[in-house]
């Protein structure tokens, strides 16, 4: 519809378009999402998700690599391998005792996994 050669904007449609625009929630910045994708694809094989349950779950917070072998029926090359992949994604820390490493659960990083879920 137009008055005097100007078109008339609908109020409904107007106000539709600006409360849209404002409320469209910002994009997650790139870095903290390239960060989330390599961790959830850490996460996203099972026996990454036993070994953190088991870290996670054991008395002190941490745990030794050989501690974590038996229970999986791996080998420790493999579950070393599978550590130094959780390492990398920033979900663990590793402290190098003696011949051995010891792992625990990054809680923010962990924090940051469990708020995407509902």
């Amino acid at each position: 519809m137009e008055q005097d050669g100007m078109p008339l904007i609908d109020q409904d449609e107007h106000s539709h378009a600006e409360t849209s625009a404002s409320a469209r929630p910002e994009p997650l910045p790139r870095s903290e999402a390239e960060r989330l994708a390599e961790a959830l694809r850490a996460v996203a094989d099972p026996t990454r998700l036993q070994l953190l349950s088991m870290i996670t779950g054991s008395p002190t917070g941490e745990a030794c690599v050989i501690d974590l072998t038996a229970p999986l029926g791996l080998t420790q090359p493999t579950v070393s391998h599978h550590l130094r992949i959780l390492v990398e994604a920033g979900l663990l820390t590793r402290d190098k005792r003696g011949k051995w490493s010891w792992y625990a659960v990054v809680p923010e990083a962990m924090s940051a996994l469990r708020g995407l879920l509902p």
